[in-house]
C-alpha cells in the first residue's frame, strides 16, 4: 500500500489490517462474554496496541502509525460488544429463541458506521481544538510512543506482550480450576440478621479482579458504598419486613435482592445517567456549532489542509449517513414481517428509522463527549441505555397502543429493544472513534484513515458478536429467558439486558414497580448532590460516582465484590511503585496483566460454551473429589491471592529490567 516518507509514514498495510482484524475477533469473543457475565467492557485499545508493537517490530518499516491503525480497528472490539446490554432481552422475553446472525450483524454493522459517521464532523471541535483529557486516547498514544521510541521501549513491548500472555494463561487456569470444581466457583456467606438476613458473594474470577484494577480506586470505592447500601442496609431491612419462614437464609436475601433491591438500583442508575447526561448538553451543543464552524472554515478539496488533518469528504459522510437508512429501514421492515404488527409496518419502520437517525445523532455526540472527559470505560453507556429505552419504548408504544394487547405487546416491546441495539451501536462506536482519533493525532496518524479503519473493526466485530451469542445461549442460557435448548443449568447472568427489557416491559405494559424506582431515583439524585459536595469541597481530588454506586446496588455482589477487591488492588500496587524510575513501566505492565486475565478468562469460558455444546453435557470438565464447599473456597482464596501478587511482583521486576 503507501510507502513510507516523512510527510506520508506507512499507516495502511495487508499486515497491519489482518493483526487488526484477528485481534478484533478474539477481543470481540471476550468482550461478549464479559458483559454477559458482568455487564461491563474493558477499553480493547492498549492491549491491541501492545501486542501490535510486538508482533510488527519483526518487520523493520513498520512505524508508530501503522501499530496505531492496527489499535484503531481492534479498538471497536471493546465497544460493539456493548450491544450484548439489549440483545438477549429479546430471548429473555420470548421473541427470540436463539440468535439469528443476519438481524444481529446488520443492527451492529448499521449503527457501528453510523457512529462513526455522526462524530467525524466532531473531531476538530471535540479533539483537535479541545481541552478535554481523553484519558484512554492519551495513555494508548504514550504506550505507542514508549514502545516505538527506543531501545528500552521495545524491550518493554516485549514485555508488554508477556505480561498480556501471562495474565491470560492465568485466568485461563484458574478458571480451568473453578470449571473443574477444583475451587469454589463463588465464595459467598450468608447470615441471619435479626429477623431478616443478609451476606455477600464474590465470583472466583480474576477477570472481575482485572477489570477493578483497569476502573480505578474511585469507581471501586464507589461500588463498596453501592455494596454497603445494598447489602448492608436495604436487604437486611426489606428482609426484615418481608419474612420468609420456609426459605433458606440465602434464599431470602437474594430473593429480596432480585426483586426489591435490584429495583432500587435500577432507580438510582436512571436518575444518575440523567443528571450526568444532563450536565453535558452545554458542552455537546457547544461542540457541534464549533465543529459546524469549523468546516464551514474548512478549505474545500482538501489539497492544501496538513495530512494530520483530513477527513473523509464531508458530502461522503452526508451520502453514507442516508445511505445507511436504507438496510435499518430494511432490517425494521424485515423484524416486522410476519408479526402482529404487520399491519403496522409502515409508521413503526418510519418512527424506528427517524429514532436511530436522531437519537443516535445526540447519543453518539454525547457518547464522544464523555470519552473525551471521562474516557470510554468509564463512559456511562448502561445510563444512556436506559434512556433510550425508554424513548424508543414510550415512541413505539404510542404508535401501536390501539392495537394493544399479549401479543402485540410483546411485539412492541422486542421492536423497542431492536431499535435500541441499533442506537447503542452507534453510541458506543462515536464513544470509540474521538478516543481514537486523539490517539491518532498525538502520534501524527492521519484522521481518515483512522476513520476507515473503525470501519473495518466494526465490521469485523459485527461478524463475531451473533455467532459468540448464540454459542453462549445454547450453552448457558441467560438469567431470566425460557433457556429451553440450553445445556448447562447456569445461565449467564446478562444483567443489563435484564434491566433493559424489564424496563421495556414496564414501560408498555405498565407493570413497572415504580414506586421502588422512585425510591432509587431519591437515593440516586441524593449521591449525585454528596458527589458534588465533595468534589466542591476537595478542589475536584474527590468524588463518589453515583452511577458506579447505583451498578453496585444493581449488579450482584458476586459481580461487584471482586472488581472492588481489583480496585483496591491497583490501587495499592500503584502507590508501591510511584515515584520509582520503573514506576510508570511498572504501571504499564500491571495494566497489560490485568487486560490478559481478562482476555484469558474469558476466552477459556468461550471455548467452555463449544465444549458444552460438544459433548451435551453441562458441566464437561468437572473431577469428582471430596472437598468440602468451605475447603474449595479457601483454596480458590488463596490461589487467587498468590496469582495476583505474584503477577504484579512480575511486572515490577519486568519494568526494572526495562529501565536498566
Amino acid at each position: 500500500m503507501n510507502k513510507t516518507t516523512p510527510s506520508n509514514p506507512l499507516e495502511f498495510s495487508i499486515r497491519g489490517i489482518v493483526l487488526g482484524i484477528l485481534i478484533t475477533l478474539i477481543f470481540t469473543a471476550a468482550q461478549v462474554y464479559l458483559g454477559l457475565k458482568v455487564g461491563l467492557t474493558f477499553a480493547t485499545s492498549i492491549p491491541a496496541a501492545v501486542i501490535s508493537m510486538a508482533l510488527l517490530s519483526a518487520f523493520k518499516d513498520a512505524t508508530i502509525q501503522e501499530n496505531n491503525i492496527v489499535q484503531t480497528i481492534a479498538s471497536a472490539a471493546g465497544t460493539l460488544a456493548s450491544v450484548i446490554f439489549v440483545l438477549p432481552g429479546l430471548l429473555m422475553i420470548g421473541w427470540w429463541t436463539k440468535i439469528p446472525f443476519w438481524p444481529t450483524f446488520g443492527a451492529c454493522a448499521v449503527g457501528g458506521v453510523l457512529g462513526v459517521m455522526y462524530t467525524m464532523p466532531l473531531r476538530r471541535a471535540l479533539v483537535s481544538q479541545s481541552n478535554l483529557p481523553y484519558p484512554e486516547g492519551v495513555a494508548a498514544a504514550e504506550v505507542l510512543k514508549v514502545g516505538t521510541a527506543s531501545r528500552a521501549g521495545a524491550k518493554e513491548g516485549k514485555a508488554g506482550l508477556w505480561a498480556v500472555i501471562w495474565g491470560a494463561v492465568a485466568s485461563a487456569l484458574f478458571a480451568f480450576l473453578a470449571a473443574a470444581r477444583l475451587i469454589a466457583g463463588e465464595v459467598a456467606h450468608f447470615v441471619k440478621f435479626g429477623g431478616g438476613a443478609t451476606g455477600l458473594g464474590a465470583s472466583s474470577s480474576l477477570a472481575l479482579v482485572g477489570a477493578g484494577h483497569l476502573m480505578g480506586i474511585t469507581v471501586g470505592i464507589a461500588m463498596a458504598v453501592g455494596l454497603a447500601i445494598a447489602w448492608g442496609v436495604l436487604v437486611p431491612l426489606l428482609t426484615s419486613w418481608n419474612p420468609m419462614p420456609d426459605a433458606s437464609v440465602a434464599d431470602h436475601a437474594t430473593t429480596i435482592w432480585r426483586t426489591q433491591v435490584r429495583m432500587i438500583g435500577a432507580g438510582t442508575i436512571g436518575a444518575a445517567a440523567i443528571v450526568t447526561l444532563a450536565t453535558l448538553v452545554k458542552p455537546v451543543v457547544g461542540g457541534l456549532q464549533s465543529a459546524l464552524a469549523a468546516s464551514a472554515h474548512a478549505k474545500n478539496g482538501g489539497a492544501d489542509i496538513p495530512r494530520e488533518d483530513r477527513d473523509l469528504p464531508i458530502f461522503l459522510v452526508g451520502l453514507v449517513t442516508l445511505l445507511s437508512m436504507v438496510p435499518a429501514g430494511w432490517l425494521l421492515a424485515s423484524f416486522l414481517q410476519g408479526g402482529p404488527l404487520s399491519e403496522l409496518s409502515l409508521p413503526l419502520v418510519a418512527v424506528g428509522v427517524g429514532y436511530i437517525l436522531i437519537a443516535g445523532m445526540l447519543a453518539a455526540a454525547v457518547c464522544g463527549y464523555m470519552a473525551g472527559l471521562i474516557g470510554s470505560s468509564n463512559s456511562p453507556v448502561s445510563g444512556l441505555a436506559i434512556l433510550t429505552i425508554l424513548g424508543a419504548a414510550a415512541t413505539v408504544g404510542f404508535v401501536g397502543r390501539h392495537v394493544m394487547g399479549p401479543e402485540t405487546s410483546q411485539a412492541l416491546i422486542a421492536y423497542a429493544l431492536f431499535v435500541t441495539t441499533v442506537v447503542l451501536a452507534v453510541a458506543v462506536i462515536g464513544n470509540d472513534n474521538l478516543q481514537d482519533l486523539k490517539t491518532g493525532q498525538l502520534v501524527g496518524a492521519t484522521p481518515w484513515k483512522q476513520q476507515l479503519a473503525l470501519i473495518i473493526g466494526v465490521f469485523a466485530g459485527s461478524c463475531v458478536v451473533p455467532p459468540v451469542l448464540e454459542l453462549l445461549n445454547h450453552a448457558n442460557g441467560f438469567a431470566g429467558a425460557p433457556n429451553a435448548n440450553a445445556i448447562s443449568d447456569q445461565p449467564l447472568a446478562a444483567p443489563q439486558a435484564t434491566l433493559i427489557s424489564t424496563l421495556a416491559k414496564g414501560v408498555i405494559g405498565g407493570d413497572l414497580p415504580w414506586h421502588l424506582v422512585g425510591y432509587g431515583a431519591l437515593l440516586g439524585l441524593g449521591l449525585v448532590a454528596i458527589n458534588y459536595l465533595l468534589k466542591a469541597s476537595s478542589n475536584g481530588r474527590l468524588s463518589l460516582p453515583p452511577l458506579g454506586v447505583g451498578l453496585a446496588i444493581y449488579l450482584p455482589s458476586a459481580v461487584t465484590a471482586p472488581v472492588v477487591v481489583g480496585a483496591v488492588a491497583g490501587y495499592f500496587f500503584e502507590k508501591a511503585v510511584h515515584g520509582k524510575s520503573y514506576g510508570e513501566a511498572a504501571s504499564r505492565l500491571g495494566v497489560l496483566i490485568m487486560s490478559g486475565f481478562i482476555v484469558g478468562e474469558s476466552l477459556f469460558n468461550v471455548a467452555l460454551a463449544g465444549l458444552i455444546v460438544l459433548s451435551g453435557k453441562g458441566e464437561p470438565l468437572a473431577i469428582a473429589n471430596s472437598m468440602g464447599e468451605s475447603t474449595t473456597m479457601l483454596i480458590a482464596l488463596a490461589v487467587g491471592a498468590a496469582v495476583v501478587s505474584g503477577l504484579y511482583r512480575w511486572s515490577a521486576s519486568s519494568a526494572r529490567r526495562c529501565e536498566a
